[in-house]
């Protein structure tokens, strides 16, 4: 990996982070693109970098992260799906399903449909986060655990969570965005731990352009799709999602 090639990749990560287009799938296809090898480090990067992410949120949602118990406990509740199951199947997950593109393209073309139909048939309700009960707050949690799946889109997913259980479109993100903290603070650290920090000083390097490319977008990204979703549906982001699957798919891969 070089240095372009961290500096796009955390761009990529920033800017899709906390859209219903995978972020994840999009550093995999990108990376795909660029011939940047599979390895064990960048497959590291590519959750690492995610903290940069983590810390945009911190900042833009201090105040709700820090004072607001009942919010953390329904988003402790719907963590734990997630966190189980990614501490059950890291290895088959890390293995089989990341560095995969034609995972990704599958998945991206299946969410596009969903997040059209999404937008097209599901009404949104006015419920807000404070109005979640604890049931509601796991089916979210549960939603979540879906995309372990690269491609599927961890914000995608509990964003159709949250509508489903009567969330505005508003707060569904919101949540999402706050259920993001725990979520990938952990997938981040557990990854650390099992890669038992053996980083060269290069590797290490990579990850702080890394991490600080992911902040900035991301701060930049969440503040504009606040502001774009309660004006507009998901329908763009699934018509997004199945375009880019079928030009890699003609383009990339069968190409």
């Amino acid at each position: 990996m070089t240095l372009f090639h961290a500096i796009l990749l955390s761009i990529i990560e920033g800017v899709t982070e906390f859209l219903p287009i995978s972020s994840t799938g999009h550093m995999i296809l990108a990376a795909h693109a660029l011939n940047v090898p599979t390895t064990e480090f960048s497959k590291s990067f590519e959750v690492i970098i995610q903290s940069g992410a983590i810390l945009a949120i911190i900042f833009l949602y201090a105040k709700r992260l820090f004072t607001d118990r009942k919010s953390w406990l329904k988003i402790c509740i719907a963590f734990l799906p997630s966190g189980i199951v990614g501490f059950v199947l890291y290895k088959l997950i890390r293995q089989y399903l990341l560095g995969n593109p034609l995972i990704v393209v599958v998945t991206l073309f299946i969410g596009g449909i969903i997040l059209i139909l999404i937008g097209k048939y599901l009404k949104p309700k006015e419920s807000k986060i404070s109005d979640l009960t604890i049931p509601q707050a796991l089916s979210i949690g549960l939603f979540q655990t879906i995309s372990m799946i690269p491609g599927v889109s961890r914000s995608g997913a509990t964003i159709i969570g949250g509508l489903l259980v009567g969330l505005s479109r508003k707060e569904a993100v919101e949540f999402s965005f706050l259920l993001a903290v725990p979520t990938m603070a952990a997938a981040t650290g557990y990854d650390l731990i099992k890669s038992s920090l053996s980083f060269s000083l290069w590797e290490i390097q990579l990850l702080s352009i890394g991490f600080l490319g992911a902040f900035v977008t991301a701060f930049i990204a969440v503040k504009s799709f606040v502001s774009f979703i309660q004006k507009h549906s998901f329908s763009g982001f699934g018509v997004y999602r199945i375009i880019l699957a079928l030009i890699y798919w003609f383009f990339i891969i069968k190409g």
